[in-house]
């Protein structure tokens, strides 16, 4: 994979859950009714997309093509 391709993937992957906790979007999980876990929609709305986040960096990390290179400027 290329290193312009992987930048590509990286930014598209990462725009979706942001997106999704910001204003227009965010609307979609902005409720109070349904609790999960013992807390409001709006707020597990928010940890799981950080979660979401979190493992799509993972699984972003495992396939830099930089990552193994050393002495990288």
């Amino acid at each position: 994979m290329t290193k312009e391709k992987f930048v590509k993937i990286y930014c598209l992957s990462l725009l979706a859950p942001f997106l999704l906790m910001v204003f227009p979007l965010f609307s979609i999980g902005n409720k109070e009714t349904p609790f999960i876990i013992g807390l409001p929609f709006s707020v597990f709305w928010v940890i799981f997309w950080i979660i979401i986040t979190f493992i799509i960096v993972l699984f972003l990390y495992r396939i830099d093509p930089d990552k193994d290179e050393e002495g990288v400027k």
